[in-house]
């Protein structure tokens, strides 16, 4: 599976995890570069509190374009140290 944007690679890995229509990539498969903190937090009842990250290339900024949950509840263990992306990020196989 890939992520990209505007052309760039984000993320590349055969070894994602779906969870809700989501694929996770393991966090040792982005491409830091173009990854930048967030200060943005939500909660989900069962998977628990997510973090983002935004997305920097070429100059555009996709906010709050890839989440991850530092410390999954136990229901979402498997995507522990994985990534996941939305806002106009496409996800391929």
């Amino acid at each position: 599976m890939k992520a990209s944007w505007r052309g760039q690679i984000l993320a590349e890995s055969d070894d994602t995890v779906v969870v809700e229509s989501n694929h996770y990539f393991p966090i040792s498969s982005i491409n830091r570069e173009f990854f930048k903190e967030s200060d943005t937090t939500t909660h989900c009842p069962w998977k628990g509190d997510a973090s983002y990250y935004s997305i920097v290339v070429g100059g555009q900024e996709n906010q709050d374009a890839a989440w991850y949950y530092p410390t999954p509840m136990d229901a979402a263990r498997e995507i522990e140290g994985r990534v996941a992306f939305w806002r106009g990020v496409e996800v391929s196989g």
